[in-house]
């Protein structure tokens, strides 16, 4: 990337150039997202419409934090819950590739209906390089389907537009830290969601299991961190395994969850390190999660660098 002051004022100058009426933004309040978001602002103003769907698969709390954000940053917000509609779609679904094409079509279809409303012509994305290298084409292989790449469908409506497509996540942030925005260092978060950390199918009970587990091991991981017990990994979170195991409740033999626990350290999202979180912290989540979800008997943690792995395990 150039001088980054130089990379925004093209960007700002393309996106002008380029939409002629009004234009909507998928934003999901994350780096990218809102990265593009605040880029198409400053290009065409209140003609961009940011749309944030909850699609079911947001971790504890987001939805009414992610509106917050957004409407505090003057963005233009249309909010749509999409929950049930998700839900519906993805019943019985339990490839990987096939949940990231169902999120991903079902998105557009979302994106394309809230466009009817305003008489949008373009939709923007906060597609960055490792999306579509990850997705594959031409010589790449694939090696998973981004919803917002692989899950497109062949025929759109509308114009796509991707001001940062060929930059990668460090690049993303420096962006997002010349702009002043707040979210510059959040961690990344899949755009299917908790979808594709729900091993097997993804229903709405399964979701709740996972969204706590989750919850629980950012909030201990943060205050480890605050306290100086282990250095803030790039990306952490929990995963929730169609497998299930025999544990104890009490005296009684209980048949139940597995969670993984998750988290790297990278630098562009190309390549990442498991890291090394302190056994005290591992223990900590372990008893948190299977005391407050008494579905889950059995919590781990993954060691796998990428590659051999990669970061979300779907």
């Amino acid at each position: 990337m150039k001088d980054v002051a130089e990379f925004v004022e093209e960007c700002i100058q393309k996106l002008k150039n380029e939409i002629e009426g009004t234009a909507i933004i998928a934003c999901s309040g994350g780096v990218d997202s809102t990265t593009s978001a605040v880029l198409g602002n400053r290009a065409i103003g209140e003609r961009l419409v940011t749309v944030f769907v909850d699609t079911g698969y947001l971790r504890k709390g987001e939805p009414e934090h992610v509106q917050a954000l957004l409407r505090n940053m003057g963005l233009n917000l249309r909010f749509v819950d999409a929950s049930a509609e998700f839900y519906k779609a993805l019943k019985g679904v339990t490839d990987p590739e096939r949940k990231r094409k169902v999120i991903g079509n079902l998105f557009i279809k979302m994106f394309e209906r809230e466009a009817e409303k305003v008489k949008a012509d373009t939709l923007i994305q906060g597609t960055i390089a490792p999306d579509w290298i990850e997705s594959g084409g031409q010589l790449r292989d694939v090696i998973k389907s981004h919803h917002n790449v692989g899950g497109l469908p062949e025929e759109m409506k509308m114009k796509l537009s991707e001001p940062l497509r060929d930059l990668y996540k460090d690049e993303v942030r420096k962006v997002a830290r010349h702009l002043g925005l707040e979210i510059a260092e959040k961690q990344p978060f899949p755009g299917p969601g908790l979808a594709v950390r729900v091993l097997g199918e993804a229903t709405r009970e399964r979701t709740a299991i996972l969204r706590e587990a989750c919850a629980i091991v950012e909030e201990e991981i943060e205050a480890a961190a605050s306290r100086g017990e282990c250095e803030l990994p790039w990306q952490y979170f929990a995963v929730l395994l169609p497998v299930k195991s025999v544990g104890v409740r009490g005296d009684v033999r209980a048949y139940g969850e597995t969670v993984v626990v998750r988290a790297v350290q990278s630098i562009d999202a190309m390549t990442a390190s498991a890291s090394p979180l302190p056994y005290s912290l591992l223990e900590r989540i372990g008893i948190r999660i299977t005391n407050s979800t008494p579905e889950v008997v059995r919590v781990v943690y993954d060691v796998t660098h990428k590659p051999p792995g990669t970061i979300e395990w779907e």
